[in-house]
């Protein structure tokens, strides 16, 4: 299952975060309810099962008031993004990047760099880069470091220049080449909204 949360599913979660903070204990449905500007408790039920699932929250069956946050505020790492070629494919392997920033909207994810061809950019191998997905390819300027995939091969990180119909993926480092290829074989998968190194965050 997809461990990342919808816009719906995040504000019930960092609000609950918020609650059990503040009060040590799990609120009712119907507080849940209120705070979420809902009418009926089924939408909550199907939010939270969908937490459930995704392994951000956990209750005990049959008792009110037990709902448990198993994860962080923090990001999914959904996976690896080659910063060198295209030709590799990771398959996505979940981790939890343990932070929460105003930088951050529901959808954003994070991906773990693998290769130094963005290195000019203070993007190193083994670095988190958190990608923001695109609804809309015609709204990234030129110059946006992207996640992108080209001939449907494995995404890589590279900035992006488009001109006409044909796109250039030029790497922050000179020991690798330009990618070019025909707009309609590039698919921008997200775009660069900070960098973690373990210590603390850039953002792009």
């Amino acid at each position: 299952m997809d461990a990342r949360l919808t816009e719906v599913q995040q504000q019930l979660f960092d609000w609950l975060v918020e609650y059990i903070k503040q009060n040590q204990h799990s609120p009712s449905i119907r507080q849940m309810m209120r705070a979420m500007g809902l009418k009926s408790p089924a939408p909550i039920q199907s939010r939270l099962e969908h937490l459930r699932a995704k392994g951000y929250i956990d209750w005990t069956e049959g008792r009110a008031r037990t709902i448990r946050i198993l994860r962080p505020q923090g990001l999914p790492i959904v996976g690896a993004i080659a910063a060198g070629s295209v030709v590799e494919s990771f398959p996505d392997a979940v981790e939890q990047l343990d932070f929460s920033s105003s930088l951050l909207r529901p959808g954003d994810y994070a991906l773990r760099v693998r290769g130094d061809s963005m290195i000019d950019a203070l993007i190193a191998d083994g670095d988190v880069v958190i990608m923001r997905p695109v609804q809309d390819p015609k709204t990234v300027k030129n110059g946006t470091i992207v996640a992108a995939r080209v001939n449907g091969e494995g995404q890589t990180l590279k900035y992006y220049h488009r001109k006409a119909n044909q796109v250039k993926l030029e790497p922050a480092n000179p020991n690798y080449p330009v990618i070019e290829a025909p707009a309609t074989d590039v698919v921008i998968q997200g775009v660069l909204v900070a960098v973690w190194r373990g210590y603390g965050f850039m953002a792009s």
